[in-house]
């Protein structure tokens, strides 16, 4: 199989969808890789050392997708390569397909087989290709509203951990997955005061037994989110649905229950975000303000932390890119139930549930549409 590696174009995404050893990896199993040149050279994955491990170097964009059987990449397609995506290729990345319509409505007019990091699943019920980027953004979200929180950026002046006779900030996680206790380490090693949500009984049992009185664990409702919104500095976001729209915990008009500059960090943009009032920003423009409140809402967060980000992403998903370059993508995914769970559009139709009711999509089935 020829796999084709683009450079990323969104908005200040560093990122590569595979490192120079990922390469060597499909290229040890008999296949062959090409890169757009200079894709990695931002993060120090220079051209030279993905030629050394046995790549091909092109010039541009739309050699990779007219060459390529796969095509390897970290965020979601642009409209561009959207427009370069044919029938029977293989689309190998981040979608986040619920809370985008026109990135959902080009790749079903590609007639591509798109398969989702985001909606492949393991053994244990988890996420294996997104969790570690949860984990990038759930420890990235900390140092980013603890910056939100200066005055010069437009926050209340608190500094997360307080000092000796001042009291530390109060840190509200919405969620305890992934990102949520990623986020609740990095508070809580700054000495910040930190509350966590889940809904999940024994998810709230496992991390009371495993941090005991350094974090509050409470229930989630929205009474419970509410109830707080007075005393905190600095939300974190980090619910998720797999596949669909984040739900929206935090209402506009509760914005007037929190002390004026406030941050609110919702790392569930990708999917929609969890706060009302949260839209997609960019690392160029970080934060905006709604009603006296501090928003971070980074659709790529972690591509911030971009050469750290490549690496986790990439031994993650390599094992995957392997079976499907050995096998051809149709036999992969029937033969591993995990990997079929990946599939989100397939030949003109939407085979993840969640995507099609979002989206208003007949759903069918990813085995059916597989033939």
């Amino acid at each position: 199989m020829l796999i084709g590696v683009p450079k990323e174009i969104k908005n200040h995404e560093y990122r590569i969808g595979l490192t120079p050893a990922g390469a060597r990896e499909l290229i040890a199993n008999g296949h062959s890789v090409i890169l757009q040149k200079d894709g990695g050279k931002s993060i120090g994955l220079t051209d030279e050392m993905y030629l050394r491990a046995g790549a091909e170097i092109v010039e541009t964009a739309e050699e990779i997708f007219r060459r390529a059987d796969m095509v390897i990449k970290v965020k979601e397609p642009q409209p561009a390569e959207c427009a370069m995506l044919r029938p029977g290729q293989v689309l190998y990345t981040y979608l986040h397909l619920a809370p985008d319509p026109q990135q959902t409505k080009a790749l079903v007019a590609s007639g591509a087989t798109c398969i989702a990091y985001e909606t492949v699943t393991d053994r244990k019920g988890g996420l294996p290709l997104l969790a570690p980027m949860s984990e990038v953004a759930g420890r990235m979200s900390i140092q980013a509203g603890a910056h939100a929180l200066e005055k010069a950026q437009g926050g209340s002046g608190v500094l997360l951990g307080g000092v000796p006779g001042v009291k530390p900030a109060e840190v509200l996680v919405i969620g305890g997955g992934v990102v949520g206790i990623n986020a609740a380490r990095m508070a809580m090693g700054l000495n910040a005061h930190v509350t966590i949500l889940d809904r999940s009984l024994d998810r709230l049992k496992y991390l009371d037994e495993l941090y005991g009185h350094q974090l509050t664990t409470i229930y989630s409702t929205h009474d419970a989110i509410e109830e707080r919104l007075p005393d905190t500095d600095l939300v974190i976001g980090a619910v998720l649905i797999p596949g669909a729209a984040a739900p929206k915990l935090v209402a506009r008009s509760q914005l007037k229950l929190m002390r004026p500059g406030s941050v609110l960090v919702d790392v569930a943009i990708d999917q929609g975000g969890c706060f009302e009032t949260s839209k997609a920003t960019t690392h160029q423009e970080p934060t905006y303000e709604v009603d006296g409140i501090v928003h971070y809402c980074v659709a790529n967060m972690p591509g911030g932390v971009a050469r750290t980000s490549t690496f986790a992403l990439t031994n993650a998903t390599l094992p995957y890119a392997v079976q499907l370059a050995n096998k051809g993508a149709r036999q992969a995914m029937l033969d591993d139930e995990h990997l079929l769970n990946g599939l989100n559009v397939h030949d003109g139709k939407v085979t993840y549930r969640a995507v099609a009711d979002d989206l208003g999509y007949e759903y069918t089935p990813p085995r059916q549409a597989l033939g």
